[in-house]
């Protein structure tokens, strides 16, 4: 990814987190291509609030930065681990996935590899008679502005604090924590002597399992309170993965938008849910610390889980946080004090400020705002707008999906280009996903049902 010798990128890449990182990974052996990753962050970090020990990501090795689009390439995963010393421990070990701290330690690899410009805060981005002006800051000064001709939005997601009536204030005397800072909270959390944990997937697992410990050593007394009826596991079968396939982003995109909605909606124990591992390890410590604590005579372990519960207020009451809540399925209130509250509740898209009126005037959006995105990723007519990880509404768990970054990263990357730089698979699923044109009947023979309609039966 050599720049030319004139001004003008041919893209800017705005963001470095893992799927603009790999675009710039992908780009740089391209030749004639132009371009420059840009993070405001001072150096690579991925989900540093949590970093827990042990942890590992949820993908395999091969969902890293480039190796689903080049196997080849330079910028692996395993060229990391060669790299390191580590190539053959890695084999030994016998797992296809890495630690999460082993993951975020690639990505800087590659980061500073590539020549990320870290501490580079992109301030505003304007029309230009090139494409785009990007002007950024360099700690808190004015930094460069880059000409490019295209632009690859790629910040990310920010955490989501749910509205929940006195939060806000409960927040100013009392550690109400989102799981993005847990780690570094903990021990404020911990000191407290009570924690309740407020979510159903991963995060809230992994901190729960994290205090449980504390908890049987009567060190905290723990709580896990989450809306879902059950804590359920994320789906994992082989046919299952499939979802996160082409294949199937091409049928999701050509359905209705209330069908999509809904399939949001249902799809989420795809990557919102509890690994079956983690389920299971959390059990089985909860038994073994129960049947210690029974032969040294201290009772059962303090803590509770507590499924379909909503949280809805919470008020700072005599050094503690009165939460209240209610049963989805009953109604009854809940009344719950704690002394720190951890919100588990996820992330949304991150809001692109800095582009001016007359940049997002290019942009096309749905009926609620959000970017009409089109199969090749980009926003706007011209083509000159490109996002990552911003297609959750249409295309569901393939938006966030570390194994789909490298398909991306080549569609847009061949759209720039103008030409096939990675090959792109149209179709690696065995399954078929709507009704395959050789199985439909003849024209006019039967009725068309509409897709809404068949959910409604399936239902």
């Amino acid at each position: 990814m050599s720049a030319q010798a004139a001004t003008t990128y041919d893209f800017v890449a705005i963001g470095a987190g893992p799927f603009n990182l790999g675009l710039g990974c992908l780009a740089d052996p391209v030749e004639g291509l132009s371009g420059v990753v840009l993070e405001q962050r001072p150096d690579f970090a991925w989900h540093p609030g949590m970093m827990l020990d042990g942890a590992t990501i949820q993908v395999p090795f091969l969902a890293d930065l480039v190796t689903l689009a080049d196997p080849t390439s330079s910028y692996s995963f395993l060229a990391f681990l060669k790299e390191t010393g580590r190539l053959y421990s890695y084999y030994i070990r016998e797992s296809f996935f890495p630690l999460r701290s082993e993951y975020s330690e690639y990505c800087r690899w590659a980061a500073h590899r590539l020549g990320v410009r870290f501490g580079h805060r992109v301030v505003g981005v304007r029309p230009h008679e090139v494409g785009y002006a990007v002007a950024t800051e360099v700690d808190g000064r004015p930094g460069p502005t880059l000409l490019t001709r295209t632009l690859v939005l790629g910040t990310g997601t920010v955490p989501h604090v749910p509205q929940i009536a006195g939060l806000t204030e409960v927040g100013l005397e009392h550690p109400v924590v989102h799981s993005a800072d847990y780690l570094h909270r903990r021990e404020e959390l911990r000191a407290t002597g009570s924690v309740t944990v407020i979510g159903s997937g991963q995060s809230a697992a992994e901190i729960y399992r994290d205090l449980l410990e504390h908890a049987a050593a009567d060190e905290l007394e723990l709580t896990w309170l989450t809306r879902s009826p059950r804590f359920f596991p994320m789906e994992y079968t082989k046919l299952t993965l499939e979802l996160t396939s082409p294949d199937y982003a091409r049928h999701r995109r050509a359905l209705p938008a209330d069908v999509r909605e809904r399939l949001n909606r249902e799809e989420r124990t795809l990557y919102k849910g509890i690994s079956a591992e983690l389920v299971d390890d959390i059990f089985d410590t909860l038994y073994r610390l129960r049947q210690q604590r029974q032969v040294q005579g201290r009772g059962d372990v303090p803590t509770t889980l507590l499924t379909d519960v909503e949280v809805t207020d919470a008020a700072a009451v005599d050094g503690q946080v009165l939460v209240g809540g209610c049963s989805g399925r009953t109604g009854d209130r809940l009344e719950h004090r704690t002394g720190g509250l951890v919100l588990a509740t996820g992330y949304r898209p991150s809001t692109h400020d800095f582009l001016d009126e007359a940049v997002r005037a290019r942009i096309a959006t749905d009926d609620l705002g959000r970017y009409a995105v089109a199969e090749d990723y980009s926003v706007d007519a011209g083509r000159t707008v490109f996002v990552q990880n911003a297609e959750e509404h249409l295309t569901g768990v393939l938006a966030p999906d570390l194994g789909m970054g490298a398909f991306r990263s080549s569609v847009i990357l061949n759209t720039l280009c103008g030409r096939e730089v990675y090959p792109v698979e149209e179709r690696i699923a065995f399954q078929e996903f709507g009704i395959p044109d050789r199985m439909r009947p003849a024209r006019g023979n039967a009725p068309r049902v509409e897709a809404r309609e068949l959910l409604e039966v399936a239902r």
